[in-house]
């Protein structure tokens, strides 16, 4: 992103992204035993596919290693150690991490790798495969809470009743705003029409009854200003699903957003004091505000899993 302005830059970005690739194979990610470092987002093969596709136009080669190792993850013919049958093998990891379902270390963000993968790569028949287990899998495990939220938890609802009484953390990583992006812009890049309403509906339940004193909580500027856990990642997501999805409850949601994170501007310049960094720091309330406020550049967003 910053060779974009500053092109002198593009040696070490080039640098960086071969390092990646070449490396990619050695780094011995498992589909038995599995840990954040073998699927997730933030520090893991999801997030850096996100990377690799974030301001460029990968090449199917740059992907492929990324690509493959979370396809064989959701695929319980070919994951040794998996369960077979009935039960997806995402169940088996997702399920012994304690991510499970969340965007930044759950099996929503391997969505949202796989999907970025299926927009570079194409529809190759073992990746939309996996891409469709893991939205299946990511339906089911959804609820309604106690304030009529269509929303996700940590765990997985295979084996009981939903969680009881309302859910806090709606943020990017987290619950509804995440969750139910990772579904639309799968089933929009298969073209699943029915699942992509399912999403934006999810969405919406949220959206029209998102309370900024309930959904906002913590101690720390960070987890009431910032992408990861903050209005800023909701600001983001809602700001996606009206680009993209057309959805009026989001546009509004983005309306509301927009104006509390721009009275809070002394507080975000306080966060930049303690960080400037994209998920925690001042960094994602300023982008996010530029984006959602001000039609700054898009192509950010894909390293979120957002576009």
């Amino acid at each position: 992103m910053a060779a974009r302005v500053h092109p002198g830059l593009h040696p070490v970005a080039d640098r960086l992204r071969d390092r990646l690739v070449h490396t990619a194979p050695s780094l011995g990610w498992r589909c038995e035993r599995v840990a954040f470092p073998d699927y997730d987002l933030i520090v893991g093969p999801s997030g850096v596919l996100l990377a690799l596709s974030t301001g460029t136009r990968p090449t199917p080669a740059e992907l492929g290693p990324f690509a493959d190792h979370l396809t064989r993850l959701c695929d319980a013919e070919s994951c040794p150690g998996c369960e077979r049958g009935s039960t997806p093998a995402i169940r088996t990891w997702a399920g012994s991490t304690g991510g499970s379902t969340p965007t930044g270390h759950g099996v929503a963000g391997v969505v949202a790798a796989l999907t970025t993968a299926v927009r570079h790569v194409g529809p190759q028949p073992g990746l939309t495969a996996a891409l469709r287990r893991a939205t299946r899998w990511l339906v089911r495990q959804s609820f309604d809470d106690a304030r009529s939220i269509r929303t996700w938890d940590g765990a997985g609802l295979d084996d009981g009743p939903p969680p009881a009484g309302p859910r806090a953390r709606q943020a990017w990583c987290y619950g509804t705003p995440g969750v139910s992006w990772a579904l639309w812009d799968a089933a929009d890049a298969a073209g699943d029409r029915e699942t992509a309403a399912w999403a934006a509906a999810a969405f919406s339940t949220l959206a029209e009854r998102y309370d900024e004193r309930f959904h906002l909580f913590g101690d720390r500027p960070s987890d009431l200003l910032a992408l990861c856990h903050g209005a800023s990642g909701v600001l983001a997501v809602a700001d996606t699903f009206a680009h993209h999805a057309g959805l009026p409850a989001a546009a509004a949601l983005r309306t509301r957003l927009l104006a509390h994170l721009r009275a809070r501007l002394p507080e975000t310049e306080a966060l930049g004091a303690e960080g400037m960094g994209l998920l925690g720091g001042a960094a994602g309330p300023l982008c996010a505000l530029l984006t959602a406020g001000h039609s700054a550049s898009r192509a950010w967003l894909s390293c979120l899993g957002l576009r």
